[in-house]
């Protein structure tokens, strides 16, 4: 009894404290000792840190390093290449201000999709979408819905082959790719862009009906992609005049849409190549011989994604040699981008992994798991996006989810005749719903980054980042029940 109260008791600490701004990489090691000491387990607590709680952190990064590391490089590449200013200028200057609303959203989901970090993608694309709203006299306060339907939706943990962290962590627990079911991923996926964008632009016409314009805003962050007002107002974007995150480029055409483009084709197309044809043909017993605990069929799956990432990588740095500004810098740069993200997530696994050996952890994982023991797609999708909105974090909710019911799940599911592609895709969207509260880190360096409070923006933000999601997930359940994996 007093372990399970221990444990509720951290876990809205963890939503709190987070909210109030401090960091996870010393929450989550506190709270998981606290936890152990409120139990009444006292002797425990140092060494529930030293070997469980870091032996879940550790366990994390021996997974996940490489993705989160090769992913933030790419991130950097694309942005301090040029590639991401190029693709953004040719979308907007394709669409126009007229359609604001929809350029942003595209500019976005092709990024993200590609590989290219959310957090980079909000850094890059915010001064495009400053300067498309003033013109099209959107209200600044729908931004970062726009935003948040292109980033963090569809594209982060619905459409098959989306190299996003979410979309990899399953696949050692499930034995699956980041291609799981993916005609049901596609509709989830097409479920949040329409409604979506019908949200997003519904409220924009609800505006421009009342007299509500852009605004009087101090627009202080001027990093990113800057496109020139009258530009985008004929529909005619200069090519040449740029600006990139960090520096200005004042070369005629440094990279054009065409070789921009090739490297997020590369990660997606070379992903699906080794998952359905090269990996298939290739005979793994000699391999399994010379390392007799490899799980292969769990590990497939995450060495698609860092071979593609990495041939991903080394063709942009080919096709820039002899115009990087400081490659060594974007390399570094890229390096130390994925240190936070990833130790974060890790610290939350470990906090998992501590919670997942107290005894009242029991009562609880029973009751979740028995919430819908004829259908544990249901039990599923309500763990992973309860564990997500409490820690704020889609990827942290669902690596302490997977690692602490990961094994329950697949049992289940294998009882019940359930494929696990459909499991892995109902977890991965499930934590795209209450991830987004507002304690969530990338809901809060997004309205930093836009100048715009809670108050002014995150109803919408809310609407198209959990509502929608909630709404595709449900369906995407309802039909996997019905039709099964497909």
């Amino acid at each position: 009894m007093f372990s399970t109260i221990a444990i509720i008791i951290t876990l809205l600490l963890l939503m709190f404290f987070a909210y109030r701004g401090y960091s996870v990489l010393i929450l989550a090691p506190i709270l998981a000792v606290l936890a152990v000491f409120l139990s009444g387990d006292f002797l425990s607590s140092i060494p529930a840190y030293t070997d469980i709680f870091m032996g879940g952190l550790s366990g994390f990064l021996l997974k996940f390093f490489p993705i989160f590391l090769l992913g933030a490089m790419f991130g950097r590449l694309m942005g301090d290449s040029g590639a991401a200013t190029v693709i953004a200028n040719a979308i907007v200057k394709k669409l126009g201000s007229s359609k604001a609303i929809l350029a942003i959203i595209l500019v976005c989901a092709l990024l993200t999709y590609g590989g290219v970090s959310g957090f980079v993608v909000v850094f890059a694309i915010y001064p495009v979408a400053k300067n498309l709203f003033k013109i099209a006299d959107i209200p600044k306060r729908l931004i970062p819905a726009a935003i948040s339907v292109g980033s963090f939706t569809f594209t982060l943990t619905a459409l098959p082959g989306t190299p996003a962290i979410q979309n990899a962590i399953p696949i050692p627990y499930y034995n699956t790719n980041l291609f799981a079911a993916p005609i049901l991923g596609v509709i989830g996926g097409i479920i949040m862009f329409v409604l979506g964008w019908w949200w997003v632009q519904s409220r924009a016409n609800k505006a421009k009906s009342a007299g509500e314009g852009y605004g009087q805003h101090k627009d202080g962050f001027e990093g990113g992609i800057n496109v020139a007002k009258s530009d985008i107002s004929q529909n005619n974007t200069t090519q040449g005049e740029e600006f990139v995150t960090g520096h200005t480029v004042k070369e005629k055409a440094p990279i054009s849409f065409t070789m921009a483009i090739i490297p997020l084709i590369l990660v997606i197309g070379i992903n699906a190549l080794l998952v359905y044809a090269i990996f298939p043909s290739i005979d793994f017993s000699a391999l399994q011989t010379q390392f007799p605990d490899l799980n292969i069929a769990g590990s497939l799956g995450l060495w698609s994604i860092i071979i593609s990432l990495v041939i991903a990588c080394l063709v942009l740095i080919i096709m820039r040699v002899g115009h990087w500004h400081n490659l060594q810098k974007t390399i570094n740069n890229g390096t130390y981008d994925s240190m936070l993200p990833i130790f974060n997530t890790g610290s939350e696994v470990g906090y998992g992994a501590v919670i997942a050996s107290l005894a009242g952890f029991i009562i609880i994982r029973d009751s979740i798991l028995n919430i819908s023991p004829n259908n544990p797609l249901i039990s599923e999708a309500i763990a992973m996006t309860t564990l997500a909105g409490i820690t704020g974090s889609s990827s942290g909710g669902l690596s302490i989810a997977l690692a602490t019911l990961g094994e329950d799940y697949l049992r289940m599911a294998v009882s019940a005749g359930i494929d696990p592609e459909l499991m892995h895709r109902v977890a991965v969207m499930a934590s795209g719903g209450l991830d987004s509260l507002p304690h969530n880190g990338a809901v809060i360096t997004m309205l930093g980054i836009c100048g715009l409070t809670h108050k002014q923006a995150y109803l919408n933000v809310a609407a198209v980042t959990i509502a929608i999601p909630i709404i595709a997930i449900i369906a995407v359940i309802t039909l996997g029940t019905v039709f099964g994996s497909f």
